[in-house]
């Protein structure tokens, strides 16, 4: 039986979302029982209860709504205070001698009840991370290399910088020695800016700026645009140009007699090694006659050929030879579990860094708010992830859980961070904040997260492609 596709993304959805949050309430449900609050749910999905069974007190069920879970500790929204004395006050709770309410529990272990969710979700991103790593390391070789140029595009912005090929770059905004991959994920989120961006040559460091004139979605900055937006073509692999398939019998390659397992040497004398360098080149020459220097077997001949211009997957024109050429490596390896670790530790300070370097980025208007992504964005990531894989998913909720714990952990009430803040301010102040001032304030933050959740997915629907296309 067919399953339809969007059928399938919404189960993975669904999934994704119910491990997240269902790991981040265990956080604080472990934590909590470790300092005996007294936990009276522990809630797998939302709404109506299903089933379930009581166990010391505690209430563990599944409900209707599969949307991930909760957890109901005594006391933990408890406002009522009674007054001590003129300065003091004290719960509903501590009056009566509850020692299984959250709000007896000293400021300390309330904090770590707090942080314990967030926590959860870093430990689940760390072991999918390392995970991947050790039983499915796979990646695009070059794009994980450090920024080795096969080509300056002429006239670019990356050519106004003074860069040539040779040169190191050792800066690209925030990233020291950064990956192509890097270049692609800041690009992307920090389009229309000027970047800083600092290089190597001759031996003596360049600090200068790099301008990102791009006007499409951050997620669809890849490889194309690092060298149509940037100027800057990597070295996708270590040897030359080598033909695979000549699709078009018409085509400029075939006419010239190319064939499968040629490698191209040299175009004009320049050694180029990827697709991506000769394609550029073409274009900066407009269509001009090139001379290839070809070896075949043990062979070595040159010859002359004048590309045409040939539709790209992207709709536009470009001038091309005609040839499908052999696809940089993909390295797929299984890393000892130590090596899988620091490869695990290595992804999520990375990822750490690059969401608090994208929330730092809105707050200095570096950084569209339209890159925030809701349920309609991340199912629509999920259903790419999905069709490109198992661990391209298991990736994908690990950055999804990072993401969670991050934002749980920002200092507005409502959110885990509020309540650590709270804590914080009654721990310096040796009191607990007026109650009903607090209770104000947690009424103007649930609004506040209601309207911005409405403004996220709003957003996500009108980056669909049906509005985008509209737009366009």
């Amino acid at each position: 039986m067919h399953i339809p596709h969007f059928l399938i993304v919404t189960l993975y959805f669904l999934v994704i979302l119910g491990i997240m949050v269902l790991v981040h309430e265990f956080g604080h449900f472990a934590v909590a029982k470790f300092f005996g609050v007294r936990v009276e749910a522990f809630s797998i999905g939302m709404g109506r209860r299903l089933f379930g069974y009581v166990y010391k007190g505690t209430d563990y069920k599944v409900c209707m709504l599969p949307l991930g879970g909760y957890v109901k500790m005594a006391g933990e929204t408890e406002m009522e205070m009674i007054q001590t004395s003129p300065t003091e006050t004290m719960t509903v709770a501590e009056a009566h001698g509850d020692s299984g309410n959250f709000n007896t529990k000293p400021r300390w272990q309330r904090m770590l009840v707090a942080f314990a969710g967030p926590v959860a979700n870093f430990i689940l991103a760390i072991f999918i991370f390392t995970g991947v790593a050790h039983f499915h390391h796979d990646t695009v070789e070059y794009l994980q290399d450090r920024g080795e140029l096969d080509y300056i595009v002429p006239d670019s912005a990356a050519a106004k910088t003074g860069i040539v090929v040779g040169d190191q770059i050792v800066r690209f905004d925030s990233m020291s020695n950064p990956t192509w991959e890097d270049f692609m994920v800041l690009s992307g989120l920090k389009a229309n800016h000027l970047l800083p961006f600092s290089y190597v040559h001759n031996g003596q460091r360049v600090d200068t700026t790099l301008p990102v004139n791009y006007s499409g979605a951050a997620q669809d900055f890849g490889p194309d645009e690092i060298v149509t937006t940037l100027g800057l073509v990597p070295r996708v692999q270590a040897g030359p140009v080598i033909v695979d398939a000549l699709p078009d019998a018409t085509a400029p390659a075939a006419k010239a007699g190319l064939q499968h397992g040629d490698a191209i040497l040299s175009v004009d004398g320049h050694s180029f090694h990827g697709t991506e360098a000769t394609s550029a080149y073409l274009s900066a020459g407009h269509g001009k006659p090139v001379t290839l220097l070809v070896q075949r077997g043990a062979e070595q001949h040159t010859v002359q050929i004048a590309p045409t211009l040939m539709p790209t997957q992207t709709g536009t024109q470009a001038y091309r030879l005609g040839f499908r050429a052999i696809a940089p490596p993909v390295v797929t390896t299984r890393q000892p579990l130590g090596r899988a670790l620091a490869t695990g530790w290595h992804d999520f300070v990375k990822n750490s860094t690059l969401i608090f370097d994208v929330i730092g980025g809105m707050f200095k208007r570096q950084v569209s708010v339209r890159n925030l992504s809701g349920p309609v964005g991340i199912a629509q990531q999920v259903g790419m992830a999905q069709q490109m894989g198992s661990w391209t998913v298991l990736q994908l909720m690990a950055g999804i859980s990072l993401n969670l714990g991050i934002f749980n952990l920002l200092p507005m009430p409502v959110l885990d961070g509020g309540m650590i803040l709270f804590l914080l301010i009654e721990s310096v102040m040796r009191r607990d904040v007026n109650a009903a001032v607090k209770e104000r304030i947690y009424q103007a933050a649930f609004v506040c997260i209601v309207l911005f959740a409405v403004f996220v997915i709003f957003n996500d629907i009108t980056k669909l492609p049906i509005f985008a296309h509209k737009a366009s």
